[in-house]
């Protein structure tokens, strides 16, 4: 069976609602948990080095990395349903006004901002 993002989203509802948990999941809420989870992930790279990153993620602990980003990813599959958006649609939009913004010509091994290239 073929992995989508909208049977991931079904999922994510299914068990959202068994667990009546809709109620607690407004906009705010959710947003609010997406940065936390985010900075849960950003804790995983926190005062390390590239050394010390490339060692943890071929550890047994590099799960923790997969975790985090699948608490992002399931916080933001709950808020696109709670807001009616999209997510794959709205992720492809996003990545075509970054293709006009960021031009390979002038962006290409640069890491400025598009205002300024």
């Amino acid at each position: 069976m073929a992995k989508t993002i909208e049977d991931l989203q079904q999922q994510v509802a299914k068990f959202r609602d068994e667990r009546n948990w809709k109620q607690f999941h407004g906009p705010k809420d959710l947003a609010v948990s997406i940065a936390i989870e985010a900075a849960e992930l950003m804790e995983c790279f926190q005062w390390k080095s590239k050394e010390d990153i490339e060692k943890y993620l071929a550890s047994e602990k590099s799960k923790n990395v997969q975790e985090e980003m699948a608490d992002v990813l399931l916080y933001l599959l709950n808020l696109s349903d709670v807001l009616g958006i999209d997510i794959l649609d709205a992720a492809y939009e996003k990545l075509a006004k970054n293709a006009t913004k960021y031009p390979v010509e002038k962006a290409k091994g640069n890491a400025k901002k598009y205002t300024d290239l």
